[in-house]
């Protein structure tokens, strides 16, 4: 590996470098700090492009990478200390919680270029699923409807509407009391 050669290829920011500056500066400012209303969290987050639903509920410590690669429907909440290193888009469904610590994680690297070129890749989570505290969701997956993913939980693929991923162990058990190991 010669990560001097690495170029950041296929890795588009969306947004000027000023912009990028300027979120930064709010995100600093704004989001992180507990004194910070929830309405001028959700505020600042739409004014740099991200699509926020009716009644979402944001808590302080928040990171959001890119805000415009962030669309969040109604009534989901964002618990505190929740990371969402969104290179690439990320969407949470309606009425679906990220408890506190969560890890949101569309960004890798390719360990087969020889200059350790990105690999990212978006994430969704549907509607009506629980993503419980300090889980981890990484690049490429697809999360379900109706899915509680247990705390700790470290999500490397999809997980099928209704299914629980509970940790330590990665268990997978489906809707129809079916069971797998990951």
């Amino acid at each position: 590996m010669r990560l001097a050669g690495f170029t950041g290829a296929g890795y588009e920011k969306g947004r000027n470098r000023l912009w990028q500056a300027g979120w930064l500066a709010v995100q600093g400012a704004v989001l992180q700090h507990w004194w910070c209303p929830a309405k001028l969290r959700i505020a600042s987050l739409r004014f740099f492009g991200a699509s926020i639903g009716d009644g979402v509920l944001i808590r302080h410590r928040v990171r959001i990478h890119w805000p415009w690669k962030l669309t969040v429907h109604e009534n989901a909440w964002i618990g505190e200390g929740v990371w969402i290193l969104n290179l690439e888009p990320v969407e949470i469904g309606a009425d679906t919680c990220l408890s506190q610590g969560v890890f949101l994680c569309t960004g890798s690297h390719d360990f087969a270029s020889e200059t350790f070129e990105f690999d990212n890749a978006p994430i969704t989570i549907g509607a009506r699923s629980w993503i419980a505290a300090q889980a981890t969701i990484l690049r490429g997956v697809t999360v379900g409807d109706g899915v509680v993913v247990g705390a700790k939980a470290l999500v490397v693929k999809d997980v099928p509407d209704g299914a629980r991923v509970l940790a330590p162990l990665g268990t997978v058990r489906l809707p129809e009391t079916h069971e797998t190991h990951g």
